[in-house]
């Protein structure tokens, strides 16, 4: 098995066993996240791998912070957290996104920062839109790019910005080669 299977059967467990131990059922979670059945089922099977969205969604409904999902240890560092360049947890989603989360390690966040890298999308290449709670600002750091937001294409260069409600439809392609960019999901309800 892959480091990326392995790593997806252990997030599906730690979801089952979170989701049992608030004595949800299946339809409850996929009536708390938004996601059809069937394909809750095959990502709590191990069998499908999350996109962020869904994973952010499924941490939201189970109450716990991402990183309780993605490592299996709840966040414990308050105050600060450091993060040196090429660091922070590692995780894939999908073959071609690469999350380097910023911030795993602190308790209580009001958003989730992440250095994200694209490879570049072939251009009859098709991706599923996907959209959580809160909102959600884009940074390009390098490449090019497209966001389809709300059924809008928008390009996105080196030292371009976006921020948006992330309840809105979204998906992102890198074009003209692979795209490195900072996302900062805000979490709904975060207050200062």
């Amino acid at each position: 098995m892959t480091e990326n299977g392995e790593q997806i059967k252990q997030i599906a467990m730690r979801i089952r066993e979170l989701r049992d131990i608030q004595g949800l059922s299946t339809i409850e979670m996929s009536e708390k996240t938004g996601i059809e059945l069937k394909e809750y089922e095959a990502y709590e099977g191990g069998t499908v791998d999350f996109s962020f969205s869904h994973l952010f969604n499924i941490a939201e409904a189970l109450e716990v912070d991402i990183s309780d999902l993605l490592t299996g240890e709840s966040p414990k560092l308050h105050g600060y957290v450091l993060t040196r360049s090429g660091q922070g947890l590692k995780f894939n989603r999908r073959s071609q996104y690469v999350y380097h989360h910023l911030a795993y390690n602190f308790r209580d966040k009001l958003a989730e920062p992440f250095i994200v890298t694209v490879e570049e999308d072939k251009p009859d290449t098709v991706k599923q839109a996907h959209s959580h709670e809160g909102q959600e600002f884009d940074y390009v750091l390098k490449g090019t790019l497209k966001i389809v937001l709300g059924g809008n294409e928008l390009y996105l260069r080196e030292g371009d910005s976006l921020y948006y409600d992330s309840a809105l439809p979204h998906v992102m392609y890198a074009v003209e080669g692979d795209c490195q960019f900072i996302a900062v999901v805000v979490k709904e309800g975060a207050k200062a």
